[in-house]
């Protein structure tokens, strides 16, 4: 059921959410793999060293990022390697 305007028509938010779920419903995983693959190699070309930190580092503050224990890189630690495997990258 659209979520219409008061003029009748879909709203945006009503759109894209129809249109996500319509590509959801015709593209498999490899789709989603391959926009996430050319999205990210965009990023990359157009942000550098600090942004890669700075993302890590917000990652690390967010919460449930601790080390529980369980032997698995906490997302912090996880960020920080990222970025720094980044900046190793564009040097």
């Amino acid at each position: 059921m659209a979520n219409n305007n008061r003029d009748g028509r879909m709203s945006r938010e009503e759109a894209g959410r129809m249109g996500g779920e319509t590509t959801a419903k015709n593209q498999d995983k490899d789709f989603y793999q391959d926009i996430g693959q050319k999205g990210g190699e965009a990023t990359s070309r157009s942000h550098d060293k600090d942004f890669y930190q700075e993302i890590g580092r917000k990652g690390g503050e967010a919460p449930g990022n601790s080390d529980g224990g369980d032997g698995k890189m906490s997302r912090e630690e996880a960020g920080r390697k990222g970025g720094e495997a980044r900046a190793r990258q564009r040097k």
